[in-house]
């Protein structure tokens, strides 16, 4: 599989360091699939923001999705503010304070669990009465498990995650008008296709009584050899056969290939291998490669022992396990050097901490196209000591 590739002649130069870069032009790339998977299938295609939520880019997701969802109050908020459309959102469990401002924010409001339906169906349905567009639905859990890593896979033996059919009882609960499932983690056609024969099998009675089915997110729907026309097919095919309003739910792929992480080497020496310490962190700014786990790719560096100089690359907090991989490359790095780890804008972003009192990275959008260039966020003591008391 040939990757699309923005950032191999990008000068790292030329932002702070550490700093997120967004291509605005890999974006777009990523936004107009999304759009031709919509505009064809039928479907209403959500932005996830917990993947990526660059804001300033919320006038040209407007241009191309149907609207956001969101995974509790801010986000909700947030989608409101700056991306226009749809706001669909679902939380494992709502405080009744919170709740009341996502009913205000939100078209569609998702519930994990009849608990929390019947405990808040009155406030809901009062709220429906002042928005009559406004809907509710239940996430349900197919107990069909499609994911490769276990903290990613919502239908786990004692999930928490969506209501089991045999919790679910005879008829669909009063007010529900769609159902909601998310089996999927950076997939492909075939897993979501299984997935809805074990919704169909568990299900089937409730798919002809709703209004809309929502098909989750996990969907890698701009990876470069995913199958694009069978996505479409099986929308088209699902929704005509039960006469319903499908939604999907792409985060990552809103981002795919579109954001690098810039850092620089602080120290290079020898503690039984060679080592570099860079003045990014793995628990602070891509936790992801130590939950996923996951190897992130750098620019111009190669597997352990591939090049020429081998060095394992660490953060600079004090967590022993704050490594980031071993890496070769062509030449030995030296201090003040570049680096630039691919493919960093979805659930990195988003994730980042200020642990050890590290900086969190610059902000800074780039468009390919042009070699327009703006930095557009900076983070330093404030914003450490602004989430602290």
């Amino acid at each position: 599989m040939q990757k699309r590739r923005y950032f191999d002649n990008f000068d790292a130069s030329r932002v702070p360091s550490p700093c997120f870069v967004i291509d605005r032009a890999a974006v777009e790339d990523n936004l107009k699939i999304l759009h031709r998977v919509g505009h064809e299938s039928g479907a209403k295609v959500l932005a996830a923001l917990k993947a990526f939520s660059c804001w300033s880019l919320g006038d040209m997701f407007q241009q191309y999705l149907s609207g956001s969802c969101a995974s509790g109050v801010n986000e909700a908020r947030l989608a409101r503010e700056y991306y226009g459309g749809e706001v669909h959102t679902y939380s494992a469990a709502y405080k009744e304070s919170d709740l009341v401002q996502v009913l205000a924010l939100s078209d569609h409001v998702l519930f994990n669990s009849l608990s929390q339906w019947e405990r808040f169906k009155p406030m809901a349905l009062k709220a429906k009465e002042q928005r009559p567009g406004l809907a509710f639905g239940l996430r349900i859990n197919p107990e069909h498990s499609e994911g490769e890593v276990a903290i990613y896979d919502p239908c786990a033996p004692k999930s928490r995650m969506g209501v089991p059919r045999s919790e679910f009882g005879e008829s669909l609960p009063e007010g529900i008008t769609g159902l909601h499932f998310h089996t999927l983690c950076e997939q492909d056609v075939p897993p979501l296709a299984r997935t809805i024969e074990a919704v169909e099998e568990k299900f089937r009675e409730f798919l002809g009584e709703v209004e809309w089915v929502n098909f989750g997110g996990g969907h890698h729907i701009s990876r470069e050899d995913y199958q694009v026309d069978e996505l479409i097919a099986l929308i088209r095919g699902f929704s005509a056969k039960y006469d319903v309003q499908v939604y999907i739910e792409p985060g990552e792929a809103t981002a795919i290939r579109s954001g690098v992480l810039v850092a620089e080497v602080l120290d290079t020496f020898v503690s039984t291998v060679p080592q570099a310490i860079l003045d990014t962190s793995a628990t602070c700014h891509m936790p992801d490669t130590l939950e996923m786990p996951y190897r992130a790719e750098i620019l111009g560096a190669g597997e352990p022992a591939e090049k020429r100089y081998t060095y394992r690359l660490g953060g600079m907090t004090c967590l022993a396990g704050d490594v980031i991989g071993d890496y070769s490359f062509d030449a030995p790095l030296y201090i003040g050097q570049r680096l630039v780890f691919d493919d960093m804008a979805h659930y990195t972003m988003v994730k980042t901490t200020t642990f050890n009192g590290i900086n969190l990275p610059a902000i800074a959008l780039w468009d390919s196209r042009t070699d327009q260039l703006e930095v557009i966020r900076q983070f330093g003591y404030e914003a450490f000591r602004d989430r602290l008391s």
